[in-house]
């Protein structure tokens, strides 16, 4: 099977999606580029990932082609660049990923997760039997709520009263912090009951058990034991303040780690850490492809470094920085304009008219060093 059918079907989607944005916003009026950024990202790519995960988990170059054929007249719409403005420059530009690795993104997203299939072994060897299942619904009943007493975001280094117990996972593996918090609990339960006090260096650990519709398993047992258990407080303690109890538990886990003596402990894998992991892969591959590209070079010397975050350049700022503009350098290449020379007899290119030209001499710039005319002529 090659997809062309389903392709096709998406192609003609897209372009009445395309065609709709430009009903909105034209170049130089209508909804500005960062909401047409916006309605891109969360109206035009979930439509296009629709059945991602049976087509897109590894794309092949035809279809990361197709796509990316697709993708170009939105960013030309969003960013205003000229239509000969390379994809990969405008896709830097916008901090909007190749089209085939944000839909592979979400099709791994999707096989893990909803279809606990595993990825192929050059992605990752991560089991999906190994990933956190959500928990849904409350962990009590709503009227069921914890002591106010018993939850403390108040530094609570000085407490020098009752049984006080320390945890520390920063030093072993993902979400460990939230397992130790458990652990702590539950030897507590196990102790005869007395004021006793267990100090977390992890708010977010705090904060997801006292949460009752927390989506963590590990966070529903410890709410259930806190709240069956009134006796036990949590409270944070600030990390590395001296606090001789804390750093004891941060020397213990560390030293855990080191000679690799304490026990298995199954700890499943956060949703959170995945959808990192997916991203991070992403923008890896992202990032090669733009270091290695044909296209774009001169935007890869401005942005080097790929990423998700738009530069949130204007529209003129665009055609400046790229070339593609109305310069006779950029123009006559199309034979748009008879010649590549401005009145003043230079070649026209953006440097020019920004740094040299005698006609645009109140809009001159300081000229940074290493930098010349000939650096600002548009790619073939």
């Amino acid at each position: 099977m090659n997809w062309n059918t389903h392709l096709k079907a998406q192609s003609t989607i897209a372009t009445q999606l395309y065609h709709n944005l430009l009903k909105i916003a034209g170049k130089s009026w209508g909804v500005p580029l960062i909401h047409q950024r916006t309605l891109y990202k969360t109206v035009t790519e979930r439509v296009l990932a629709h059945g991602a995960v049976a087509w897109c988990q590894e794309p092949t170059v035809r279809i990361a082609r197709k796509l990316s054929t697709i993708q170009h007249p939105f960013l030309l719409a969003i960013s205003g660049a000229y239509r000969t403005t390379s994809t990969a420059a405008l896709q830097v530009i916008l901090g909007i990923p190749p089209l085939h690795l944000q839909l592979q993104r979400e099709a791994r997203g999707t096989a893990l997760f909803r279809l606990r299939l595993p990825l192929s072994t050059n992605v990752s060897d991560i089991d999906p039997s190994e990933i956190e299942e959500k928990a849904t619904g409350w962990s009590t009943h709503p009227s069921e709520h914890l002591s106010p007493t018993q939850i403390s975001l108040d530094d609570g280094g000085n407490i020098n009263t009752g049984l006080r117990i320390y945890t520390d996972g920063s030093k072993t593996e993902r979400g460990a912090e939230i397992l130790a918090l458990l652990k702590a609990v539950e030897h507590a339960v196990s102790l005869p009951t007395q004021q006793l006090t267990i100090l977390v260096d992890s708010q977010a650990s705090i904060n997801s058990a006292a949460y009752p519709k927390s989506h963590n398993s590990i966070a529903w047992k410890i709410f259930k034991l806190l709240h069956s258990h009134p006796h036990i407080r949590v409270s944070w303690i600030k990390a590395h303040a001296g606090y001789i109890g804390n750093e004891e538990a941060d020397r213990l886990a560390k030293e855990a780690v080191e000679t690799e003596n304490f026990p298995e402990t199954p700890l499943e894998l956060p949703k959170s850490f995945i959808k990192t992991f997916l991203r991070q892969k992403m923008l890896a591959t992202w990032q090669m492809a733009w270091d290695d590209g044909d296209t774009g070079r001169l935007i890869h010397n401005i942005i080097p470094k790929v990423s998700l975050h738009p530069i949130n350049w204007t529209r003129n700022e665009v055609l400046f920085f790229t070339g593609h503009g109305p310069f006779p350098s950029f123009l006559h290449r199309f034979n748009l304009v008879e010649t590549s020379f401005c009145s003043c007899g230079e070649i026209g290119t953006p440097i020019h008219y920004a740094m040299v030209c005698l006609l645009t001499t109140s809009y001159h710039m300081a000229p940074p060093s290493q930098l010349t005319s000939a650096n600002m002529v548009p790619e073939e």
